[in-house]
């Protein structure tokens, strides 16, 4: 693995730099929202500007990750641990496999746990419709798309507009929210149409 390069990429979608670990919850979060992705890597002993300062006390920053894992991680994740030095410093990598038993939930600060997906280089609350695709896609048991006059009209919205929120799509066809979210999901599923989370909305767009 080529650290330096890593490094100069920056964080992202897959990757995250920590100085140290001062917190589980935080941690749980971050590792939970690659685990519901395509999996991540967190780099220990390393600034948010790049900069390497090396890990301290590398047996206390293992076990936190670890307890974090286990315990703050529902179901439990199992993170894969290397060390590389730099300059007589020494990073902990961390990665963090995409899993096959999605959702994962998070314990927060408020003692509640939250599932949480990667946005770029931010870890986002996920949305009750993520929740929702994300438990149905990792259960093999297919979808069955009706495709009514609602799909029908929300695709024909989408071929004009391009793109809609749950709040338009229940006024669109005048229906409630739990009913939007279960047609939004169905299509998410079957590829019909994609959802895009950022950190201050949710949309949909067709495929």
């Amino acid at each position: 693995m080529n650290l330096k390069r890593q490094i100069f990429e920056g964080e992202g979608v897959s990757l995250d730099f920590k100085k140290t670990i001062t917190s589980c919850e935080k941690i749980a979060k971050t590792m939970v929202s690659f685990a519901n992705n395509v999996g991540g890597r967190l780099l220990i002993g390393v600034l948010d500007d790049g900069t390497i300062k090396g890990v301290k006390a590398e047996d206390e920053e293992r076990y936190m990750i670890t307890k974090a894992a286990h315990f703050y991680s529902r179901p439990a994740l199992e993170p894969i641990f290397e060390e590389i030095y730099w300059d007589d410093k020494l990073v902990l990598v961390v990665d963090i496999p995409e899993s096959k038993d999605k959702p994962h939930y998070a314990l927060a600060e408020d003692g509640k746990w939250w599932v949480y997906i990667r946005v770029k280089d931010k870890s986002v609350l996920a949305s009750k419709i993520v929740v929702e695709v994300l438990k149905q896609s990792s259960s093999n048991e297919g979808v069955l798309l009706e495709y009514t006059s609602k799909e029908k009209a929300l695709l024909e919205h989408l071929d004009k507009t391009e793109r809609i929120n749950v709040k338009q799509f229940c006024e669109l066809l005048n229906i409630g929210r739990r009913r939007a979210q279960r047609i939004l999901v169905s299509l998410v599923l079957t590829g019909v149409i994609r959802v895009h989370t950022t950190e201050k909305e949710e949309f949909y767009t067709a495929s």
